[in-house]
C-alpha cells in the first residue's frame, strides 16, 4: 500500500509535525532531572562513611547540617564558613530554639580529630540534638 498526501481544499499539502524529536528531547530532559536534583540537595560533595544509625527525628524543626569536606572546609547549611563563625551561629539558632537538630557530614578522607572537633563545638553551643550523618552498609 501506498500513502498519498492529503491535499486540502485549496490544493496545498498538509502539515504535520515529526513528535520522535519532541518525545526524545522530554526523555532527555526528564532523564538530567532525576540525576542532577540529588546533587543540588545536598551541596557539597562528599564521600560519608558507611555504618548504621538511628534516624533523627525531626517533625517541626528543619535540621541544620553542617559538612566537613575532604580537605577539612566547613559548611553551614552549604554555605562556607569558619569554626568561629560557626560557633557563633550555632549559639544564635539555639538561643532562639532550644530543639533545633543539627546533622554532622564528614567526609570518611578526614582523619578523625577534624570531625571530633566539629563534634566538640556542637556539644559547647549545648545543642540537644545533633547526627552523625552516614551511609547504609
Amino acid at each position: 500500500m501506498s500513502r498519498r498526501r492529503h491535499s486540502s481544499r485549496l490544493g496545498g499539502p498538509k502539515a504535520s509535525i515529526d513528535m520522535n524529536s519532541l518525545i526524545d528531547l522530554t526523555f532527555l530532559l526528564l532523564v538530567t532531572f532525576i540525576l542532577t536534583i540529588p546533587a543540588l540537595e545536598q551541596g557539597i560533595s562528599i564521600i560519608l562513611p558507611r555504618g548504621k544509625t538511628d534516624t533523627l527525628q525531626v517533625k517541626e524543626h528543619k535540621p541544620n547540617t553542617i559538612t566537613i569536606d575532604a580537605e577539612g572546609r566547613c559548611y553551614l547549611n552549604n554555605a562556607p564558613t569558619t569554626l568561629e563563625a560557626l560557633e557563633k551561629e550555632l549559639v544564635a539558632k539555639i538561643a532562639f530554639d532550644p530543639e533545633t537538630p543539627v546533622l554532622v557530614r564528614g567526609d570518611e578522607r578526614l582523619t578523625y580529630g577534624a570531625v571530633m572537633d566539629v563534634v566538640k563545638l556542637v556539644y559547647k553551643c549545648k545543642v540537644k540534638r545533633m547526627s552523625l550523618v552516614t551511609v547504609e552498609k
